[in-house]
């Protein structure tokens, strides 16, 4: 078994790649994955520096999604199968040619749904459509104003509004990504490198402001974002991705009957279990009609997951970014 092993939470530049690992046998309750693909998640940064929710024992294997075919089952597992197509979300285990992962994490994928598309689905569709349909209700017609919306949630929810009957305008940092957002269905794209956001969404929404501001980012674009808001507007907080969590003045959320709404997907799943098993077949409804793909960035071999990190950190990439075995 191949695999990147983190033995220290020093980051990405400490990982190590090995060739030696020893194939894993599924205990009870458990199957074993032969990977197809991991896709690259920003937890996936955090949890080797040591600074995500979720802390694996050391050593282990990072790459929190993945999907290929279930390669042995353990006992007591009667719902899957060898050779069996699945997508598996968890806290790590990805990165590598395979995997063990509790049963309860592995989802069948139906036919037609491609392996790669599984490794870059669950995660990102899963938490934007938590956060769009069940966290801000979003209704047909009313305007969403998406942040960073060229990363793998961001088009993610630009697709899941779009097909809830929204207006979405899509923010990002260049004209690049702004240009992939309009692709993939968002009504409107604002530049905010060269524009101010705020003016811009003054102008798209004829002063009236935006009903849901989807927000993965943080940093100095959460207040302009909230600023921007219409009266009774949600403002969903996803993540961080920018870095700096935003003190938001409570006084706006008074003066627009606002709501600050938390999006937590992992224990949305957790704690709600038919609820996010009835959202996932709605989204997997959606991907057999053609309504939701997953944009892909591009497809590396899985010895160059630095690779990758290097490109997820110089904020390059559009969509999701794919570690594959060949």
């Amino acid at each position: 078994m191949q695999g990147w092993l983190c033995e220290t939470l020093d980051g990405p530049g400490a990982l190590r790649w090995r060739d030696d690992l020893q194939l894993p046998q599924p205990g009870p309750g458990e199957v074993r994955v032969a990977i197809r693909a991991a896709s690259l998640n920003f937890p996936d940064l955090l949890i080797v520096e040591g600074r995500y929710q979720v802390r694996p024992p050391l050593p282990f294997v990072p790459g929190s999604e993945f999907a290929g075919t279930v390669d042995a089952v353990g006992e007591g597992v009667s719902n899957l199968r060898p050779g069996q197509p699945v997508a598996v979300i968890g806290s790590h285990g990805g990165f590598a040619s395979h995997a063990l992962a509790a049963a309860a994490n592995v989802i069948p994928l139906p036919p037609g749904f491609a392996l790669e598309h599984g490794a870059a689905f669950a995660f990102t569709y899963g938490t934007s459509h938590h956060a769009l349909a069940d966290r801000a209700a979003l209704q047909p017609g009313e305007t969403v104003l998406v942040l960073g919306a060229a990363g793998g949630v961001g088009t993610a929810a630009i697709q899941i509004a779009k097909a809830l009957g929204a207006k979405v305008i899509a923010a990002a940092s260049s004209a690049e990504k702004c240009a992939l957002c309009r692709s993939i269905g968002a009504d409107e794209a604002i530049d905010y490198s060269a524009a101010d956001l705020r003016e811009a969404l003054k102008s798209l929404t004829g002063g009236r402001g935006v009903d849901v501001v989807y927000d993965p980012v943080g940093g100095g674009l959460a207040e302009p974002a909230f600023r921007s808001m219409a009266w009774r507007g949600r403002y969903l907080v996803v993540g961080f991705a920018g870095g700096a969590i935003p003190a938001l003045p409570f006084n706006l959320a008074l003066l627009k009957g606002a709501s600050i709404v938390g999006v937590f997907w992992g224990d949305f799943v957790r704690r709600e279990p038919k609820a996010a098993a009835a959202a996932l077949a709605q989204l997997g409804q959606w991907y057999a009609e053609g309504r939701i793909r997953p944009v892909i960035d591009r497809r590396l071999p899985m010895r160059e997951l630095p690779a990758a990190f290097e490109r997820m950190a110089a904020r390059a990439v559009l969509g999701k970014l794919l570690l594959v075995n060949d």
